[in-house]
């Protein structure tokens, strides 16, 4: 069985995790699901980065020690991705002995190899991203990444010699596809490498909160190289255990946010250059979920809460949302008005009617009983099912490309060809007229469509799919991601619930927009 390894950032924890976060971690977890779906050993990693000036600061705003906040915090992640169905196979947490340990083994190799050495560094620096910029970086004197404002800071620190694999890591650009979307290795190679790598501050001596430097314990591991190296620590790098790391490394794909895209395609395969492991396969950078005033911001009163659209219009309908509006390789915008939408016509109207109109025609003509595949007796047959073919295979391959919304836009292309089948082969006329193998056809390639939309939809709403192959009798049928390139896998005698539960519930567009912005506030 082939191995698939999937990582998300380790999210800081300063505050509550909004929508942005949650929707990375639903990309990641929608990979891991599909790729289990089609047979592979899937190990799904994300966790807490712990350390840093931001958190010591913001545990003394909440009379918290560092450790305290982060305790708290990492059980708040945890209980969300829990209420998200995340299935992750671990969290780790930069303040665990697993990890603190390998990353100063890694420091002092890398002193060991001459790939970091001691200076003083001044520049402009962002707290907020922990980061230094040269003033040429900034962006009208503030910091490119958040645009908040930035502090002039000199400290003796170590740094690390990027220029040393600057060489290698153009090589590596131009020979593999690591990066995806393709316009981010342009992006990095005009603004960061031509201009010249600057060497890479990775210690601080101005705060406790981090990783100590065993040979120079003045110095605290800058944020950079502790954070990112939890992607081999979590499997054991380095420790008496190494078998998962031996096992899942290199990671098949990393997910990261376009405001942290810099340090996962530059900083990141250089460090792993420098300790002779091999790169990942595939980063993935996303772009973020804005508002129509920009972006979140909780002085603008903009922020969405993942809790507050599941716990009223659930899980499935919130993950459905940010898969099909958010553009992976743009940036997508959340609305009230546009998720009301979205959940009245594409999940109601198209998905949940179509259910419920065929689950009533089987029971109604048939007595629950799903009728035989008899071939294609009506004229629409054959084009239901070369249409659902041909949608099938643009479905997986937007999904192999990580492509998520157009992925679901070609899926409901099928649901709504699908109600129009029903259109077209009018089975109250053909039970009126006697037609009954023309009326079983119509039948079956109903159940089928339902089948095949209920195995695709499992990587993205998992409670919502398990529904639909439950109330066309198939919860325990042929479900493989394979067989829905088959016509014929409804087992005879298949029975239909009699009544099944309606999917969703249509919403009163006014008060669940007025809902959803007061819960803005």
């Amino acid at each position: 069985m082939d191995k698939y390894y999937i990582t998300t950032p380790i999210y800081y924890p300063s505050g509550r995790y909004h929508i942005g976060t949650a929707y990375t971690t639903v990309v990641a977890d929608t990979v891991k699901k599909y790729k289990t779906l089609r047979g592979y050993d899937t190990y799904l990693l994300t966790g807490a980065d712990e350390h840093g000036q931001k958190i010591e600061t913001v545990a003394k705003k909440n009379n918290m020690t560092p450790q305290e906040h982060v305790d708290h915090m990492a059980d708040v992640a945890k209980e969300l991705w829990a209420k998200m169905k995340i299935e992750n196979d671990d969290f780790i947490r930069t303040t665990e002995e697993r990890h603190i340990k390998p990353v100063q083994q890694i420091f002092e190799k890398f002193l060991e190899n001459g790939d970091i050495y001691k200076g003083t560094y001044e520049g402009m620096y962002c707290v907020p991203c922990e980061t230094y910029f040269t003033k040429t970086q900034l962006v009208d004197g503030k910091c490119p990444d958040c645009g908040r404002d930035v502090v002039l800071m000199k400290e003796e620190a170590y740094f690390f010699n990027m220029k040393k694999y600057a060489d290698r890591l153009i090589k590596l650009y131009e020979e593999s596809d690591f990066i995806t979307p393709e316009f981010r290795k342009t992006e990095m190679i005009n603004n960061f490498i031509k201009p010249g790598l600057e060497d890479l501050c990775v210690t601080r001596t101005n705060f406790d909160w981090g990783i100590k430097v065993n040979s120079d314990p003045n110095h605290v591991i800058y944020v950079w190289l502790d954070a990112l190296t939890n992607y081999i620590t979590a499997l054991g790098y380095l420790s008496e255990d190494d078998s998962k790391f031996k096992k899942y490394w290199p990671a098949d794909l990393q997910i990261v946010g376009k405001d942290i895209a810099r340090f996962h395609l530059i900083y990141w395969p250089i460090f792993l250059m420098a300790l002779d492991l091999p790169l990942p396969k595939k980063i993935l950078v996303h772009n973020w979920i804005t508002m129509k005033d920009g972006k979140m911001s909780k002085s603008k009163g903009n922020v969405v809460y993942p809790e507050l659209l599941i716990d009223r219009y659930g899980l499935d309908a919130t993950r459905y949302f940010l898969l099909r509006e958010m553009p992976v390789a743009q940036d997508g915008i959340f609305s009230p008005e546009s998720f009301v939408e979205r959940f009245n016509f594409d999940l109601c109207n198209d998905l949940g009617n179509l259910l419920n109109r065929t689950v009533s025609m089987v029971n109604k003509y048939f007595e629950g009983v799903v009728p035989k595949y008899v071939g294609q007796v009506n004229d629409v047959d054959k084009e239901l099912e070369e249409y659902t073919l041909k949608q099938i295979k643009l479905v997986e391959e937007h999904l192999e490309k990580f492509e998520f919304a157009n992925c679901l836009q070609e899926l409901w292309s099928i649901i709504s060809r699908t109600n129009k089948y029903i259109d077209e082969t009018m089975p109250w006329s053909l039970e009126k007229e006697g037609e009954t193998l023309k009326l079983q056809s119509c039948m079956n390639h109903l159940i089928e469509a339902l089948r095949k939309i209920g195995i695709m939809l499992l990587p993205f709403m998992e409670e919502t799919a398990k529904n639909i192959l439950k109330q066309i009798g198939l919860e325990n049928g042929e479900n493989s991601w394979e067989s829905i390139y088959d016509v014929d896998k409804i087992p005879e005698n298949t029975a239909v619930i009699k009544k099944g539960e309606p999917l969703f519930m249509r919403l009163n567009v006014e008060e669940e927009i007025e809902y959803i912005k007061e819960g803005m506030k």
